[in-house]
């Protein structure tokens, strides 16, 4: 993760530290959206990482979708194959 990735991911860290034990553990989406906006600050850097955990915390909303939606990304990457 990039510097910058680790600054934007400090809010993150301290809800799920200090707020998200008083709201619950309740989340529309798997993973949650912290966990999301973890996971794509780390995969794809602090702008597109940012950009696409504010975009699914949006979607995470009553009208919203639910389900399995996880960080989109090269599915090569993560088993190290090479096509």
């Amino acid at each position: 993760m990039s510097p910058l990735a680790h600054i934007v991911a400090l809010p993150v860290r301290a809800y799920r530290l200090i707020f998200s034990p008083w709201v619950g553990w309740n989340c529309r989406y798997q993973p949650t959206c912290s966990q999301y906006a973890l996971d794509a600050l780390e995969r794809h850097g602090a702008l597109r990482g940012g950009w696409m955990a504010l975009c699914r915390i949006a979607r995470c909303n009553p009208w919203g979708g639910c389900g399995y939606d996880p960080v989109p990304g090269n599915d090569d990457e993560e088993t190290g194959n090479k096509t």
